[in-house]
C-alpha cells in the first residue's frame, strides 16, 4: 500500500494560529504533535511508501516536522491548484519511481482521528476490496448527528457478501438542518471525508474515461522532462476540487463505512472540543489568567500575559501574529476578517 497524504489549505477559519507561511496542518492543536505529524503517524501504520503533496513554500517546513521522511517523498507544488493538481502530481510521481500496481490512499492531513486501530482497519478493507476488484473504493464515515457542514455519500446495495461495502447511489452537497436529520434517520448516508483508494491503473483508467482534461494534464506532466518544465506544466492547470474533477463522475464507485471519530478541527468551537477542559469547559493554553469565564478557549502563545474576565462561550487568541477575540457562536466568520489584513 501507498499513502499519499495531501496537506494544503490555509486554514484561515483558525487566524491567527494558522497564516498563509504556516498552516493548521502544521499547527499543534490536539496534543503535542501536528496535525501533519498525527496522519503521518497513522499512515506509517498502513504503508512504508508515505507521498506528501504540499505548497512549496511549506515543503522545508514538512521536512523539519517529519525529519525520517526522505525528502524526494515531499511533492512540491509551485502554486495550488486545488486537490485534483494534488492527486495527478501524486500520480505522476509514483508512475516514474514504481513498478508495483499496490493500491494507492489518499487522506488529508488536517483530519484529528482518535481510534487508531477502526481506521486503520477500515483503511485496509477498503484497500483489499480495491486491490481484489479493480475498483475506486471511498472511505465514509457513520454519521453520529445530523452535521449541516460536511457532504454525504449515499450508499446503494452491499456488494461485498456480507462486508460493508457498498455501491455509491449518489453525493449530497452539504444539507440543511432537517435534510441532515432525514439522512441520519435514513442509516443509507455517510459523512464524505475526501479519503479514497485504487491502484495506479484504476486511477489512470478512470481519469481517461471520466476526466479528458486531467488525462491530458496527466500525461503532460508525465513527459516534462525537467522540474523547470513540471512546474510550468503544473501550473498551467485550472485550480479544481477532485471530488468534481473526478470521483463523482466515475460511475461504478464503492464506499466502506468506519465508526472511528474523525474531526477536520477547522474552527476554533472544534478546536475547543477535542482538547482538555477544566470544571468550567474552559481550555486554558500559555500564559493565560482568566476570572468568571466559561466554555471558553483561551491561548497565549506570547511572553505577553493575557487576562480575561467575565466572559462566557468565548475564543481569545493572542499570537506574534495577531490577537482574536470572538465569541464561538460568530468563529466561522473569523477566515473572512481575516482577509482583511491581507491589504
Amino acid at each position: 500500500m501507498i499513502v499519499v497524504i495531501i496537506a494544503g489549505g490555509s486554514g484561515s477559519r483558525l487566524w491567527p494560529l494558522s497564516t498563509p507561511d504556516y498552516p493548521k496542518h502544521l499547527l499543534n492543536l490536539t496534543n503535542d504533535k501536528s496535525l501533519l505529524q498525527n496522519t503521518f503517524a497513522r499512515a506509517a501504520l498502513l504503508a512504508g511508501d508515505i507521498y506528501i503533496v504540499t505548497e512549496s513554500s511549506h515543503a522545508h517546513h514538512i521536512a523539519a516536522q517529519l525529519p525520517d521522511m526522505p525528502e524526494t517523498n515531499i511533492i512540491a507544488e509551485p502554486g495550488r491548484r486545488g486537490t485534483a493538481g494534488c492527486v495527478l502530481a501524486a500520480l505522476a510521481t509514483i508512475k516514474h519511481r514504481h513498478v508495483t500496481n499496490e493500491p494507492i490512499v489518499f487522506m488529508h492531513a488536517d483530519s484529528h482521528i482518535r481510534d487508531i486501530d477502526a481506521f486503520t482497519d477500515t483503511v485496509r478493507r477498503a484497500a483489499g476490496y480495491a486491490a481484489e476488484h479493480n475498483r475506486l473504493v471511498l472511505l465514509g464515515l457513520e454519521p453520529t448527528y445530523p452535521a449541516t457542514g460536511f457532504g454525504y455519500i449515499q450508499r446503494g446495495d452491499n456488494a461485498n457478501g456480507g462486508n460493508p461495502i457498498y455501491n455509491v447511489e449518489s453525493f449530497k452537497e452539504k444539507p440543511d438542518y432537517q435534510t441532515a436529520e432525514q439522512y441520519l434517520a435514513s442509516g443509507r448516508y455517510l459523512w464524505n471525508m475526501g479519503f479514497f483508494v485504487a491502484s495506479l491503473s484504476v486511477f489512470e483508467d478512470s481519469i481517461q474515461r471520466y476526466a479528458p482534461e486531467l488525462w491530458q494534464n496527466y500525461q503532460r506532466l508525465l513527459a516534462a522532462q525537467t522540474p523547470e518544465e513540471t512546474d510550468a506544466t503544473y501550473m498551467s492547470f485550472e485550480s479544481q476540487p477532485i471530488d468534481i474533477a473526478l470521483i463523482e463522475k466515475v460511475p461504478n464507485l464503492m464506499v466502506t463505512p468506519g465508526s472511528f471519530d474523525w474531526m477536520d478541527v477547522g474552527s476554533y468551537p472544534e478546536v475547543h472540543q477535542v482538547n482538555h477542559q477544566d470544571d468550567a469547559g474552559n481550555t486554558l493554553q500559555g500564559k493565560v489568567a482568566t476570572e468568571g469565564v466559561t466554555s471558553s478557549f483561551v491561548r497565549n502563545d506570547t511572553e505577553i500575559p493575557l487576562a480575561v474576565i467575565g466572559l462566557d462561550n468565548v475564543v481569545v487568541v493572542s499570537t506574534p501574529q495577531g490577537i482574536l477575540v470572538t465569541s464561538k457562536t460568530h468563529a466561522q466568520r473569523v477566515g473572512d476578517v481575516s482577509k482583511k489584513f491581507d491589504s
